[in-house]
């Protein structure tokens, strides 16, 4: 399975917007692996339109009867800002990475083990959150999520007709 783009554009968008990746990083083609997984994982779902060869298809663009702004999407085409986004999410990893375990964009969770409320010495927080341990443990990363917003399904207000 192949990340969305190439390594040489991956290169390129590094350059353009000065971007280096640190010292030790994966290589390109396993950034954009990744990258790419988690745009799939995380966004998937809320694209518009259906994968153009079905489930068994290995992303989750391109896709047929996607919009964007309302225009349709020809059938099969990634958008730019797919390949961005994606770029965007294999930097990320490459960063957060250099700090923590490799797969930083792919969070374990076991619900059991959640911190509700820590203390340190005088100093006590209590974390809001609900039940739902996952909820803040996918990472959200405000420039991918803006690259693909225009590609998520547009929910239409229901009217009920009597």
């Amino acid at each position: 399975m192949a990340g969305y783009g190439s390594d040489s554009a991956f290169a390129t968008y590094l350059t353009d917007n000065g971007l280096t990746l640190p010292v030790g990083a994966p290589t390109a083609a396993v950034l954009r692996q990744r990258g790419s997984d988690y745009i799939d994982r995380a966004y998937g779902a809320r694209f518009s339109g259906v994968p153009t060869l079905g489930y068994a298809q290995e992303r989750a663009w391109g896709r047929t009867g996607a919009t964007a702004y309302g225009a349709d999407i020809a059938d099969g085409v990634i958008p730019d800002a797919v390949v961005w986004a994606s770029y965007a999410a294999a930097y990320a990893e490459a960063v957060l990475g250099a700090a923590t375990p490799a797969g930083s964009l792919s969070v374990t969770v076991i619900p059991g083990e959640a911190v509700k409320r820590a203390k340190a010495g005088p100093a006590e927080v209590e974390f809001f959150g609900g039940a739902d341990a996952l909820s803040g443990a996918i990472p959200v990363l405000s420039a991918v999520d803006g690259l693909l917003s225009p590609f998520f399904w547009v929910l239409s207000p229901a009217v009920m007709v009597v």
